[in-house]
């Protein structure tokens, strides 16, 4: 058995959101400056040098790619031979978001209740995900995404005699009619299979693959594959202004479902794809 304290829970949630909304991931940077090396317009060119050079002078000056800190998504992958010291998890992650929210200066982006809309002040709660592992080892995932982004994603509960086809025409009907409210170009998670709940999830755990890493199932490698050649030629370009890159990578996930049910959900993320990871 191990001991974490839930001190050391919090201050590492703390820095994982602070650096994660500053600096943005080596391979989300390396795939921006490859699409507008691939570019051969001036406009996308010019669009896609802009948002590179954002990143970069966030990283330099220490304040966030984006005005938009997002709503904060935690994965947890908890040793079933760790025990917490101390307090609960749940709340030791909810302080590490509070005290990131201060220290980076977040935008305080949390209403309370989702009709009456008061603002919780300090970007809390955030979504908590826990998945038991083995051995004493703690991982840490923290995803912050943005409103814009999160309100272009959608879930479908489709026929399974839709099928593949079925499934890659509301994948790419969802993206490029998305347009450009999700800041494009993007990364694009999907989730197929589980229920009505989990195919979601899926998706968005998807997110924090790193760009060019494919699914080890061949048949969704490929998938991948498709679907990403699928959106790109479509031509909406970086801020769908027109260009060859719409999306940077597309993501699938997978669950067993019901013989009667085929879930699926695209979890749409901005350029801004950020997240960052610690073990304990």
């Amino acid at each position: 058995m191990r001991n974490i304290t839930t001190n050391k829970i919090t201050n590492t949630v703390e820095k994982l959101l602070v650096d994660a909304c500053i600096d943005l991931p080596t391979d989300v940077k390396d795939a921006l400056c490859i699409a507008k090396e691939n570019e051969t317009e001036e406009s996308p060119r010019k669009i896609l040098d802009c948002i590179i050079q954002n990143a970069e002078i966030a990283a330099e000056k220490n304040i966030p790619i984006c005005q938009d800190t997002g709503i904060t998504t935690v994965f947890v992958e908890l040793g079933a031979d760790v025990l917490i010291e101390n307090g609960l998890l749940n709340d030791a992650i909810q302080q590490g978001i509070r005290q990131a929210t201060e220290k980076g200066y977040l935008r305080k982006s949390i209403v309370a209740d989702p009709l009456q809309r008061k603002n919780t002040g300090d970007n809390t709660p955030g979504i908590i995900y826990v998945f038991p592992i083995q051995g004493d080892k703690m991982k840490i995932t923290v995803v912050p995404k943005g409103g814009g982004c999160e309100n272009m994603s959608k879930s479908i509960m489709l026929k399974p005699a839709d099928g593949r086809e079925g499934v890659k025409k509301f994948i790419v009907d969802t993206v490029l009619n998305s347009g450009g409210n999700a800041c494009p170009p993007m990364v694009i998670g999907v989730g197929i299979g589980g229920d009505f709940s989990y195919a979601p999830l899926l998706a968005k755990k998807s997110l924090v693959r790193k760009i060019g890493e494919r699914n080890k199932n061949p048949f969704y490698s490929e998938f991948e594959k498709e679907l990403f050649n699928e959106i790109n030629k479509n031509g909406q370009g970086a801020q769908a202004l027109g260009g060859k890159t719409t999306v940077l990578d597309v993501f699938i996930e997978t669950a067993p479902c019901h013989i009667a049910s085929l879930p699926v959900s695209v979890c749409i993320n901005c350029h801004a794809a950020r997240h960052k990871s610690a073990f304990l």
